[in-house]
């Protein structure tokens, strides 16, 4: 359990929040791909957490910084905290990204708000000297996220599509990750988003024969495991996603 406190709050996509806390433990603790499970005050109804990914962590300064979609009661009311205003999360929660060792070039595939994981884990595969290409999709050029941040890490190819043609390729960012796969130039995927856009890129991986890993999304009701509320189908069995996930091997998965 971490106290926190509101740093920041603002609005960088249509719908879509930045929140900066102020957790010093929990940034030291975070790893890519991890989740916490945020308390939302204000509605005596609503008992369970908000389990959201981050994008980054800042152990110096002991920030976390998690982007966010207004989806619901409990995302509306945080959308509207402003700085000093105080809750308590639980976290880090689950296990990460596992990038094989001797990967040298990664492809990162993010849809709508399965960005910010994505964008975690290209910053540290960078940091440790492999190389990083990026797909990004979004329904509209309004709900684009991290496209400025990929390309500020040093990608060489940031490849971005949108539902409707606003901004980069008409289309899925489906398309242009399975064109960067059929170059043979990856040892390893790494993809967040939609279930359908998972099952494909890692449909694209196992063509390609390499290495893909996928961060699902389920109802994550307590986070540690009690409550059952987000198994995911594996060739392994039932597995919760708080505490075998929320990052899968793709292969194992068997409903998205």
């Amino acid at each position: 359990m971490h106290d926190f406190e509101v740093i920041s709050n603002e609005k960088i996509a249509d719908g879509i929040f930045s929140l900066v806390i102020s957790a010093p433990r929990l940034a030291r603790a975070l790893k890519p791909g991890q989740f916490v499970n945020i308390r939302v005050p204000g509605d005596a109804f609503e008992l369970l957490r908000i389990p959201l990914s981050y994008v980054s962590a800042d152990p110096e300064h002991g920030t976390v910084e998690i982007w966010y979609a207004v989806v619901g009661n409990a995302t509306r009311r945080m959308s509207a905290w402003t700085p000093g205003a105080t809750s308590d999360l639980l976290g880090p929660g689950g296990h990460g990204w596992t990038a094989p060792e001797g990967t040298k070039r990664a492809l990162v595939v993010g849809g709508g708000i399965g960005v910010p994981p994505v964008l975690c884990l290209a910053r540290d595969l960078m940091e440790r000297g492999i190389a990083v290409d990026a797909c990004i999709g979004a329904a509209t050029a309004d709900k684009l996220v991290g496209v400025e941040d990929f390309k500020a890490l040093g990608c060489e190819n940031v490849c971005v599509a949108t539902d409707d043609g606003t901004a980069g390729e008409h289309g899925f960012c489906t398309d242009s990750a399975s064109r960067l796969l059929a170059t043979g130039a990856y040892d390893y995927v790494a993809t967040c988003g939609p279930g359908v856009m998972m099952h494909e890129v890692a449909d694209a991986a196992a063509a390609a024969g390499v290495a893909c890993e996928a961060s699902l999304e389920r109802m994550m009701s307590c986070g540690f495991g009690a409550c059952s509320t987000c198994n995911v189908e594996t060739t392994d069995g039932m597995q919760g996603a708080c505490m075998c996930g929320p990052v899968f091997d793709a292969t194992k998965v068997v409903v998205w």
